[in-house]
């Protein structure tokens, strides 16, 4: 398995890369068709986030996890892609040989953006009459994360499988059955649901008798 590992916003260890690499490699033993992996540890408002990506195939596991502890997120991380895996494990094999070999390049892509937005803090000023005080601004958008997503045409069975793999809240595909771009995605109150495009039905013309 070619393995990368990136560090961000803290310096490179060479123990966290170790670290890193051993986890990795126990749950590329559980899998057919490991391709790649990609590690990536951040440094963010003093929590270490560990976000871990497994190709295997044409399928995509992924955990992500945040503690105070690089290490315990790793763990974590890799716990979330281990449960999916066993959960998945039988359906991964029988999909074995019956997946058609996708070009990355020729797959269509969407950007997916997270933004996260700053409310201002109330100050001594804010408490004073409103008379005294100017207004207060709206809050400001800031960008936090982008993820570029390749389309791939699938059942709504595998789509739910593959947003599960990943564990995600939600997966754009292409149905195979209707060829629409389409959106699973898990509901609150349990299971899945999916939003795909409904055009309505072409006015029929009239025609003369």
């Amino acid at each position: 398995m070619q393995l990368n590992i990136t560090f961000r916003q803290f310096g490179s260890s060479d123990s966290l890369k170790e670290y890193a690499r051993e986890k990795v490699e126990r749950v590329n033993r559980l899998l057919d068709r490991a391709g790649e992996a990609h590690v990536v540890l951040s440094l963010e408002r003093h929590l270490h986030h560990a976000d871990i990506t497994i190709h295997s195939g044409a399928w995509v596991l992924r955990g992500r996890e945040k503690s105070d502890d690089m290490y315990a997120s790793i763990d974590l991380a890799m716990d979330k892609i281990e449960r999916q895996l066993r959960r998945y494990r039988d359906k991964l094999k029988s999909h074995h040989g019956k997946e058609k070999v996708h070009h990355r390049q020729d797959l269509v892509k969407v950007r997916h953006d997270v933004f996260e937005v700053h409310e201002p803090e109330e100050t001594a000023e804010a408490s004073a009459p409103a008379a005294q005080t100017p207004v207060a601004e709206s809050g400001v958008a800031r960008l936090v994360r982008t993820t570029h997503l390749a389309i791939q045409s699938l059942s709504v069975d595998d789509a739910v499988m593959q947003m599960n793999l990943m564990n995600n809240d939600f997966y754009v595909f292409q149905n195979q059955q209707s060829q629409a771009l389409s959106i699973v995605y898990r509901r609150k109150e349990g299971g899945f649901g999916l939003i795909e495009p409904h055009l309505p039905d072409a006015p029929v013309a009239a025609t003369g008798t």
